[in-house]
């Protein structure tokens, strides 16, 4: 396929996914009712706003995958799937068919504690769904479901699997982009090279990108999306080897601390207000992976900060990332 046909696939695309939120029922955030929504579950097939689309993120991607309308690059599989569903009245007259008495949604207003046990409940643990289209353990296939279905309109729609195990409730403050740009003279562990990817951790969830073959200098340029809980760690990047018939070998680690960057970007507010400006920076020191002193910036309008570490636990490699803090009241 040429360039100028694959750049007009995805502009088809596009097209298809704006013309879908321009629906009626789609202007609205499918959870809580909030105007405007931004993001999508995929694999749910329902529009989110910012708020319940960190909720979702916290359910893991085996339940809901998270994209932005308009951040993120989407597949035609993922298109396909959202305009068969049919949109937000489609999904919910499935997921909210049989809403107990005394069970209301949550609004656009509500508490992160009420937003999480109704998304978690209609989701994670089916509890809205009619009773026979409810699976009731995470290793069912959902053939049952879409065989249950079949005489209706949503023959493709497939419900996710089900955790079984119910976490505490927890309470998210900001999105965090992570942009894993490159990396440089990493380590070999092939015969003659590596086929490396990348995976992000904060807490219990987790992002990767895709394997790059036979490159010890990858280029990724990929942006992954983690929800920040009030009480947060330190992001930790892993760097492995892509092995077919054997375990995935480590090639180096590293972990960011992000409380400069949230502590600079609470300080200052709304960064929409401020021109391009340095706010902050983390130091270099011989308790953190920094090649350099990191700054943070706000640019654009957009609170970023570019960093460049030193891969850990390895005889080489260096990791370029960029992040970019988004509130959740922003």
């Amino acid at each position: 396929m040429s360039r100028l046909s694959e750049l007009q696939q995805v502009a088809s695309g596009k097209r298809r996914l704006k013309d879908l939120l321009l629906q009626s029922d789609n202007r609205f955030c499918a959870d809580c009712g909030a105007p405007d929504p931004k993001w999508a579950s995929a694999n749910i097939g329902v529009f989110i706003c910012l708020k319940c689309c960190g909720v979702h993120r916290s359910l893991g991607t085996h339940i809901s995958k998270v994209l932005s309308v308009t951040l993120d690059e989407w597949s035609d599989d993922e298109i396909d799937a959202m305009i068969e569903v049919g949109g937000n009245s489609s999904a919910n007259s499935i997921y909210e068919a049989f809403l107990p008495e005394g069970v209301s949604k949550p609004g656009p207003n509500s508490s992160n504690e009420e937003r999480t046990r109704f998304i978690r409940s209609k989701y994670e643990l089916q509890e809205f769904l009619k009773p026979s289209l409810r699976i009731t353990s995470g290793k069912t296939s959902s053939s049952s479901l879409k065989s249950s279905l079949s005489t209706n309109p949503f023959d493709s729609f497939q419900i996710p699997s089900v955790s079984q195990n119910l976490d505490g409730i927890v309470e998210f403050m900001g999105i965090l982009k992570v942009k894993v740009i490159k990396g440089t003279n990493l380590a070999i562990r092939d015969m003659m090279s590596s086929d490396p990817y990348v995976i992000v951790a904060l807490g219990k969830q987790t992002a990767q990108t895709t394997v790059m073959k036979s490159n010890l200098n990858p280029v990724w340029n990929e942006e992954l999306m983690l929800s920040v809980p009030q009480d947060f760690g330190p992001i930790k990047l892993s760097v492995f080897d892509h092995d077919t018939f054997s375990a995935n070998d480590i090639m180096g680690e590293a972990e960011i601390d992000i409380q400069p960057l949230i502590t600079s970007a609470m300080a200052f507010g709304d960064p929409e207000m401020f021109g391009n400006m340095q706010i902050g920076k983390w130091l270099k020191s011989q308790d953190n992976a920094l090649i350099d002193d990191s700054i943070i910036n706000i640019v654009d309008g957009k609170v970023k900060q570019e960093i460049s570490l030193k891969l850990q636990n390895v005889e080489s490699g260096e990791l370029q990332v960029e992040l970019e803090w988004m509130p959740l009241d922003q």
